[in-house]
């Protein structure tokens, strides 16, 4: 997958720094940016080539909410290369959540000590090919405690950006007979798939490839429909999410900030959707809707 790099150059009083570098990050990440690293006088960050956008990025950032700070940007492609390949090699720590799930990377274990009081915790092997998708970021791990806390026994599953398949593989793991999930990299869906393998739920689990106008050749409804992905694409794709739904399903909804909440509630509201729960950890959110 082809990326740009983007250069934001921040000028502001050294006070307002730090903040005015979240808040660049908090706006563009909007837009769909991934990733960012400070730099010497702003911050780098990196967006797929096919979701950038330089008049919506620009339209975010002239509505600037600090006072006696500018902000410029200059993007170019990106070096073509294998971005997580030093997470690859190194993978993480094993991950718990709410006690009951533990997700490792199959060569980094909880000490027996950490382990002696979670025996009866799921273990998901997550061997990834990209770092989101793992449990380590907030949106995963809460639609994650989301799902340990639901009754999934027979229910079907539809992942929308499903990345290393964690999501689906978690929901097989507390009972559901059938995950589809689908993905626009090729490189997530195949990694899908080998994780499925590893987690023995391959028989059921489909990963296919592609964004959501797949889902218009699908005509199976799901009882959960779950989606970790960017406000804008969740904002453009809900309409399809719901017609997927089952009557009495459920649409979870990440990969948002909580000051998006508004906007996919009020999205949702005219989908015939209302919120049954809303997390929040750190500034992101999910959203459960009925």
């Amino acid at each position: 997958m082809k990326y740009y790099e983007v250069f934001f150059s921040i000028k502001a009083p050294a006070e307002l720094m730090g903040d005015a570098c979240d808040m660049v990050a908090a706006l563009a990440g909007e837009t769909g940016f991934e990733t960012f690293e400070e730099t010497e006088g702003g911050l780098k960050g990196y967006v797929q080539q096919t979701l950038f956008s330089e008049p919506e990025l620009q339209q975010v950032l002239g509505n600037f909410p600090f006072e006696g700070v500018s902000v410029t940007f200059s993007a170019k492609e990106a070096e073509d290369k294998d971005w997580n390949e030093q997470w690859e090699q190194e993978g993480f720590e094993p991950i718990v959540v709410d006690g009951k799930c533990v997700i490792h990377d199959g060569r980094h274990m909880l000490s027996p000590a950490e382990a002696e009081n979670l025996t009866d915790a799921k273990q998901i092997e997550i061997d990834a090919k990209l770092a989101f998708g793992t449990g380590n970021h907030e949106t995963t791990r809460m639609i994650v405690s989301t799902l340990l806390g639901m009754e999934l026994r027979n229910k079907t599953v539809l992942d929308c950006g499903c990345g290393t398949g964690i999501l689906g593989i978690v929901a097989l793991s507390c009972g559901a007979c059938h995950c589809t999930g689908y993905d626009i990299d090729e490189w997530s869906a195949d990694n899908a798939r080998h994780n499925a393998v590893i987690n023995r739920v391959d028989d059921r689990f489909t990963a296919l490839l592609g964004d959501a106008t797949l889902l218009d050749d699908i005509a199976e409804r799901f009882d959960i429909v779950m989606a970790n992905i960017n406000r804008n694409i969740l904002l453009a794709d809900m309409p399809r999410f719901r017609q997927h739904m089952k009557e009495g399903g459920l649409l979870i909804l990440s990969g948002f900030y909580t000051s998006d909440v508004a906007l996919l509630q009020e999205k949702a509201e005219a989908l015939g959707l209302h919120a049954s729960a809303t997390l929040s950890d750190h500034d992101w959110a999910c959203l459960v809707l009925s």
